[in-house]
């Protein structure tokens, strides 16, 4: 099963705008890396729901794939994966403490922070739920 973030201004798209919906189509990406990672993403893989351009950017929830990736009938360039709620973190994991941890250094996040659709590894999903679990 894969691993993946998935990023989201809160003027955009935000948590409370997820959870209200439940299902959403992730879509409006136009970066070809960023689109590369969505067209890997099988059913069931789970991503972090990440807050970004907002004051203290943070991870606040987790979303399961419920569909595939499914072109753009306007822009085939490009597409969307269908998401679904999974659960809220108990404490937002903020970049700032992301960047405190050692073992997050490789995380996309970090090294290209403008990429909106990235992969976690095991290890990181690992160290980010626990990082979210606590206060």
């Amino acid at each position: 099963m894969g691993k993946w973030l998935l990023k989201s201004e809160p003027t955009t798209w935000s948590w409370a705008d997820q959870i209200r919906e439940v299902t959403t189509k992730w879509d409006g990406v136009r970066n070809y890396q960023a689109r590369n990672h969505m067209k890997k993403m099988n059913l069931g893989d789970l991503c972090f729901f990440y807050h970004s351009g907002i004051k203290e950017p943070a991870i606040v929830g987790i979303v399961t794939i419920i569909k595939t990736y499914e072109p753009d009938p306007v822009d085939p360039s490009f597409g969307h994966v269908t998401v679904e709620v999974c659960e809220t973190l108990a404490f937002p994991v903020t970049l700032k403490a992301i960047k405190m941890e050692p073992s997050l250094e490789n995380l996309p996040l970090i090294k290209q922070s403008r990429l909106s659709v990235m992969p976690v590894t095991e290890s990181e999903w690992a160290t980010l739920l626990t990082m979210g679990s606590k206060e």
